[in-house]
């Protein structure tokens, strides 16, 4: 999420008065205003910056969240409804001289804006969902794992043992039910949603619910057929590698890759076989070889 600069949008310091920035907002919303730049979106834009900084500084509970956690914590928590929610856009402007507050906002924020001046009866409204990255090894991702994270919800650390399920891979999603921000007006909370990003393996490639493993056998073998013991997630299996064998063969273990997440169905496990060429040869290997060439192999 971009970061925001509120105090960057009003003109002020950050150690600006609640009159500051009273002021500094009536000037900057009086020049950007819709009603004096009618066709002109950087100054819609801008306008709508303004008032969102406003809304904000000029909260002293949101004013201190967002200066202690900084914009993209902050925004984790509040969500544009929250931002708003409280803003009495009439008085606001209707102090100025300027009218149409609540029809320009909910034309410029649209689901963003709900009524909540005095005497209107404020609805449930769910809490905002929040997310966070977290880091898995190739292994536990394919296997399945518990993890132990912390995050900030509504301002206050938390730590939570969550089970990240088997067969999870990057970009997975997983949801961790009402743990985003609470809930207002006896509204629930919203979710935590984990974004996984998966370790690579020094032994596995994946692609969906297959894993590849790359395997190099000598000329003899190739040529002669071999017997070669090759790494899955569970435990080594003894394959049988036909004479003949060419280059970029893949030989196929049926079920022995990754599970698909929340079904015991599984992929399959590839062995890529590469031949074992010498960096060099002894007297003795180069006339064998020699032998084999003049036999045409």
């Amino acid at each position: 999420m971009a970061q925001k600069d509120y105090y960057e949008a009003l003109g002020i310091s950050k150690d600006a008065s609640p009159e500051d920035i009273k002021k500094s907002f009536r000037k900057l919303a009086v020049k950007y205003h819709p009603d004096r730049n009618q066709g002109n979106a950087a100054a819609e834009e801008k306008f709508k910056e303004i008032n969102e900084a406003y809304a904000v500084l000029s909260d002293p509970e949101k004013r201190k969240k967002y200066d202690t956690f900084g914009s993209s914590d902050f925004h984790q928590q509040y969500s544009q409804e929250d931002i708003f929610r409280g803003f009495d856009f009439s008085g606001t402007f209707k102090d100025m001289g300027m009218g149409g507050g609540e029809d320009i906002f909910s034309r410029l924020f649209g689901g963003a804006f709900r009524r909540s001046g005095p005497g209107c009866r404020r609805s449930p409204q769910r809490g905002s969902d929040l997310s966070m990255e977290v880091t898995v090894a190739f292994r536990e991702a394919a296997m399945g794992t518990e993890k132990l994270v912390a995050f900030r919800r509504n301002g206050v650390r938390e730590e939570l043992k969550v089970k990240i399920p088997a067969g999870v891979d990057n970009g997975s999603r997983v949801r961790i039910a009402g743990k985003g921000s609470e809930g207002e007006n006896g509204g629930t909370s919203g979710d935590l949603f984990l974004e996984v990003k998966v370790a690579p393996d020094p032994v596995f490639t994946r692609d969906g619910g297959d894993l590849f493993v790359e395997r190099n056998i000598r000329f003899s073998e190739a040529c002669l057929g071999t017997a070669l013991e090759v790494p899955t997630l569970e435990e080594p299996k003894r394959i049988k590698v036909p004479a003949g064998i060419q280059p970029g063969t893949k030989i196929r273990l049926k079920g022995c890759g990754v599970k698909a997440p929340g079904s015991n169905t599984k992929g399959d496990l590839y062995v890529k076989i590469g031949i074992h060429i010498p960096d060099g040869l002894n007297s003795s290997q180069k006339k064998l070889v020699e032998e084999l060439a003049k036999a045409g192999l």
